[in-house]
């Protein structure tokens, strides 16, 4: 009997890194020939608009704007085709970084999780039916801050799509109901300052509105 078989899984957060071109280029990494994934803590999720809040160990935290799907199912060793049955909604996200403490860590060949995964680092938006979208391979997003527009993506510029990144993942994950899948950012990533606002778009539609603290 498998004694994990039936104890509650615990939602993950999932996130892809170095997924759109403009924003490998403007911080001078190479360019993957796979997916490249990290993972974040439960207590990384920030919901509700809640105000995010500058740790005391970094001097430039920055904001990355990303599409975030919700995992509906579990499942394992997903092919590419039925990726797309392992997800009926969509929201967006904020994967902050504290990019001083990420640099010091790649200068030493070390994991990022310092720089990635500390509490609060992950604010999501309600999430809606992706039936609302007509094409989700050609999705605009956006993030604003203090009024003025700072990211701008489009899924169409993914270096990998939602089908492959849900395949990728669950060659070494289970994905479980309730995971969410960080996507990437697009280019124009930057620092946060006490005082900061922040509103994060899905095509015309605010989904995330806070400040930072």
């Amino acid at each position: 009997m498998n004694l994990w078989q039936n104890k509650p899984s615990i939602m993950k957060i999932l996130c892809i890194g170095r997924n759109y071109a403009a924003h490998i280029q403007e911080l001078k990494n190479e360019v993957p020939a796979e997916p490249v994934f990290f993972l974040k803590p439960d207590t990384a999720l920030l919901r509700n608009n809640e105000a995010f809040y500058i740790p005391d160990f970094s001097k430039d935290v920055h904001h990355e704007v990303e599409i975030v799907l919700k995992i509906s199912k579990r499942g394992k060793h997903i092919a590419e085709k039925f990726a797309p049955d392992y997800f009926n909604e969509i929201g967006i996200g904020i994967d902050f970084t504290a990019r001083d403490l990420q640099s010091k860590l790649k200068e030493k060949g070390l994991p990022w999780e310092k720089a990635k995964a500390f509490d609060g680092s992950a604010p999501v938006s309600n999430f809606v039916s992706k039936s609302e979208f007509a094409d989700l391979n050609n999705l605009n997003f956006s993030l604003k801050v203090n009024g003025t527009e700072v990211q701008k993506g489009n899924t169409s510029l993914m270096l990998h799509n939602f089908s492959k990144v849900i395949s990728e993942l669950s060659k070494y994950f289970t994905l479980n109901q309730g995971d969410l899948i960080f996507t990437g950012t697009p280019e124009g990533v930057a620092a946060v300052k006490a005082g900061d606002r922040l509103q994060a778009f899905i095509g015309d539609n605010m989904m995330l509105d806070f400040e930072v603290r």
